[in-house]
């Protein structure tokens, strides 16, 4: 949980601190009318709560809101199987762009993961200074292999990471920035930007887009 919040909720509209490469933004309204497609079948079929749930945090409104989390003192295993600590993962010196994702997630994750490819693709000769983390909410089910496979798949490069471990370990960071909802199908998209150690972190909750992540990175871009 943040010990400091900010209450100031607006949608973003910044601009991008640098030029970026041409997006795919027709491939990503294509992914998300496809990733719609099973829950609202779902949906229609059996009428499940689960299902509504999840189609529920698929579209949300973005907002852009500012807190200082604690990052747990917890270890997890990246995909690549070394065990970590999160805290030392995140206070390596650059800025931080955090996710949470599933592997077998058909909604929410497949658009978050793009909008990071985006973002990867963006930042061009700097995206090794940035450090973009992802961190399943089914830790049972995502074993660093799974992880890996699903990174190769939105082309993760060194700097994107992916992160499992225990189901309380992954438990204890969802908790820690507030986005714990109880069950993996109840979980909405967040993303989580510090730009530098030690400031508040941004958090935007709904579907982030390139631009709005590049905007909140205008050092790096500065630096191209």
């Amino acid at each position: 949980m943040p010990f400091a919040q900010s209450t100031v909720s607006s949608p973003i509209a910044r601009p991008v601190a640098c030029s970026a490469a041409a997006g795919r933004a027709a491939l990503l309204a294509t992914l998300l009318g496809a990733a719609m497609q099973p829950a609202v079948a779902a949906l229609d079929k059996s009428g499940a709560a689960e299902s509504q749930a999840h189609v529920h945090a698929a579209v949300p409104a973005h907002s852009r809101t500012t807190a200082n989390y604690q990052v747990p003192d917890v270890t997890l295993t990246r995909s690549d199987g070394l065990t970590v600590k999160l805290s030392s993962e995140l206070d390596d010196g650059r800025p931080v762009v955090l996710s949470f994702i599933y592997t077998s997630c058909t909604t929410v994750c497949p658009v978050t993961s793009h909008t990071l490819a985006q973002l990867q693709d963006r930042l061009g000769p700097s995206r090794e200074l940035v450090h973009l983390v992802s961190i399943t909410i089914d830790p049972e089910f995502d074993t660093p292999t799974r992880l890996r496979d699903y990174a190769a798949g939105f082309g993760a490069g060194p700097a994107w990471q992916h992160y499992t471990g225990t189901l309380a370990a992954s438990q204890k960071v969802q908790r820690a920035f507030d986005v714990y909802r109880g069950n993996k199908m109840n979980h909405a998209p967040v993303t989580l930007v510090r730009s530098v150690l030690g400031a508040p972190w941004v958090r935007i909750d709904g579907f982030a887009t390139p631009d709005q992540l590049m905007a909140e990175l205008p050092d790096v871009c500065i630096s191209r």
